[in-house]
C-alpha cells in the first residue's frame, strides 16, 4: 500500500473525521487541477450507464464504501490511464449498448480496473509466470525477485488486501520497460491499451501473498504447495489443439 500513502492517508483521515468519501477524495492533493471530479452515487442517473456518465460528465459516483475509496484513489494515482478505460468503455457502449454479456473487450477492460496489476521482472521470471511453474518462480528464481517490481492497479484488488487471504490473486499485465515513475507508468499504460490487444487477454494470473516479502508465510516453501491457490496451467483438450491445427 506504500505507493497510495500520499493521497490514501489524507483522505482516510477527512473520512475519519466525517467526511462523505467523495468529498474527501476531492480535497485530496493529486484532485486539486484534476480533470475529474467526485460526487455522490445519488448523482447517478436511473438507467444511465456509469461509465457512460463519467465519460460525458467528467465526474465519477461514489459511494461510501471501502471499493470506491479505492477507485478514486486510482483514478488521482492513475488518471491518463483510467481515462483510456473510460473512453474505451464507453465507445463499447455506444457501439454495443449495454448489454448482459459485455464482450471480450469491455470483459478485458473491467479485467484491469478491477483486478489489475503491472509487473515488471526479468524474462526468467515472466516465463515461469507464464508456465504457471509456482516452485521455479517463487523458490528457485526468489532471489531475481529483487529485481522485479509489482504495481497494483484495479480498486477492488486493493480492496481485497486490506484483508489478505492466500487466493487473492492478481491479473497481471507485462511492462515493456523498467517502472520508474508511476507517472511515467500511467501514461505507457494509458497508449499500451489498444482494443485489440485487451480482447487477446494480455493478463496472467499471480497470487500476490506469494511474492518474497509480500507475506510472512511464503518464507516457509510448503506455502506454494497449495494446489487450489497455486494451481497448473489449463491443458489444451486435443478438441482444442485439433480446431487450432485446421
Amino acid at each position: 500500500m506504500a505507493p497510495w500513502r500520499a493521497n490514501g492517508e489524507p483522505v482516510v483521515q477527512q473520512i475519519l473525521d466525517g467526511e462523505a468519501v467523495h468529498s474527501a477524495l476531492q480535497a485530496a492533493p493529486s484532485a486539486v487541477g484534476a480533470r475529474i471530479r467526485f460526487v455522490p452515487q445519488t448523482d447517478l442517473p436511473d438507467g444511465t450507464a456509469y461509465e457512460q456518465f463519467i465519460f460525458d460528465t467528467g465526474r465519477v459516483p461514489t459511494r461510501d464504501n471501502l471499493h470506491d475509496f479505492f477507485n478514486g484513489l486510482v483514478w488521482l494515482q492513475f488518471p491518463l490511464t483510467k481515462r483510456r478505460l473510460n473512453q474505451l468503455q464507453a465507445q463499447a457502449i455506444a457501439a454495443d449498448g449495454v448489454r448482459a454479456v459485455r464482450g471480450p473487450l469491455r470483459d478485458a477492460l473491467t479485467v484491469l480496473d478491477e483486478n489489475g496489476a503491472v509487473l515488471d521482472a526479468p524474462a526468467p521470471l515472466w516465463q515461469a509466470l507464464a508456465a504457471r511453474d509456482w516452485r521455479r518462480l517463487f523458490v528457485d528464481l526468489r532471489p531475481l525477485w529483487r529485481e522485479a517490481r509489482l504495481v497494483l492497479f484495479g480498486h477492488a484488488l486493493l480492496e481485497k488486501l486490506v484483508f489478505p487471504r492466500k487466493p487473492i490473486t492478481a491479473h497481471v499485465y507485462q511492462a515493456q520497460a523498467a517502472i520508474d515513475l508511476v507517472a511515467s507508468l500511467d501514461a505507457w499504460l494509458a497508449q499500451e491499451l489498444q482494443p485489440e490487444r485487451l480482447v487477446a487477454k494480455p493478463f496472467v494470473p499471480l497470487p500476490v501473498l506469494g511474492i518474497p516479502g509480500w507475506w510472512p508465510g511464503n518464507e516457509n516453501f510448503s506455502f506454494y504447495d497449495d494446489s487450489l491457490v497455486f494451481r497448473s496451467a489449463p491443458r489444451k483438450s486435443n478438441h482444442t489443439m485439433g480446431s487450432a491445427a485446421l
